[in-house]
C-alpha cells in the first residue's frame, strides 16, 4: 500500500447521511476480485442516470471537485453489507482520506486494510466542513503524524486513531507488509524446526 501522512485536497462534501455500502458500489458491480478498476462505479446510481449520463447535481459531477482527496459526509457512513469493494472503490477512484462523525465498524476497518484514512469528528465539525465546502471549493491539510485537520481559514480539528493503524497507514503495511518485518525471526524459527 501506499504511504499516507500528509494530504491537501479540497474536499468533495458529500451532504448525505446513513451512505451504505451498496450506495458506494452497488451490488452489479462486484464480479471482479481485483482491487483496482472500481472507481468508475462509485456511488454510480447517484452520479448517472439510466441512460449512463452523469447527473449534473450530484458532487462527483461538478468538475471543481474532480481531483479531491479527501471525501466529507454524515454519520454511518459505510454501513450496510461488509463488502470490501466499497473501499475499493473510493481508493480507486481517487479518495486517501473519508472524514465523517461515524462509521460502521467493517467499513471502518477495511478503509485501514487497504490504506484510507477513515477520521471521525464531531458532527458539529463535519457540518462545519460541509458547509465551507459547498459554499465553494474549500481545501484542507490533513496530517496523520499529528492527527489534524487544518482547513484553509485556519480553523485546526483534532482527530483521534489508533496506534497501530496509525503506524500501519504512516508506512503503507498490511498484514503481510507487517509479517515481513520479522522475515528474519521467522526464517530463524524454521531453521529451528528443522533440527
Amino acid at each position: 500500500m501506499k504511504p499516507i501522512n500528509e494530504v491537501v485536497s479540497v474536499i468533495t462534501p458529500l451532504d448525505r447521511k446513513n451512505v451504505d455500502t451498496d450506495q458506494i458500489i452497488s451490488k452489479e458491480f462486484l464480479k471482479r476480485i481485483e482491487r483496482t478498476g472500481f472507481g468508475k462505479y462509485l456511488f454510480y446510481h447517484w452520479r448517472f442516470d439510466e441512460n449512463g449520463q452523469e447527473k449534473k447535481d450530484f458532487i462527483l459531477n461538478d468538475e471543481r471537485y474532480k481531483e479531491s482527496e479527501i471525501l466529507v459526509a454524515h454519520e454511518n457512513f459505510g454501513c450496510g453489507s461488509s463488502r470490501e469493494h466499497a473501499p475499493w472503490s473510493i481508493m480507486d477512484y481517487g479518495f486517501r482520506v473519508v472524514i465523517a462523525p461515524s462509521f460502521a465498524d467493517i467499513f471502518h476497518n477495511n478503509c485501514f486494510k487497504n490504506g484510507i484514512l477513515p477520521i471521525k469528528l464531531s458532527v458539529a465539525e463535519v457540518e462545519e466542513l460541509l458547509a465551507n465546502g459547498q459554499q465553494e471549493p474549500f481545501k484542507v491539510e490533513v496530517n496523520l503524524e499529528e492527527q489534524t485537520v487544518t482547513a484553509q481559514d485556519g480553523k485546526v480539528y483534532s482527530f483521534e486513531i489508533d496506534p497501530y493503524q496509525k503506524q500501519m497507514l504512516l508506512n503503507g503495511w498490511d498484514e503481510i507488509s507487517l509479517t515481513f518485518q520479522y522475515e528474519e525471526h521467522i526464517a530463524a524459527f524454521e531453521e529451528k524446526q528443522r533440527v
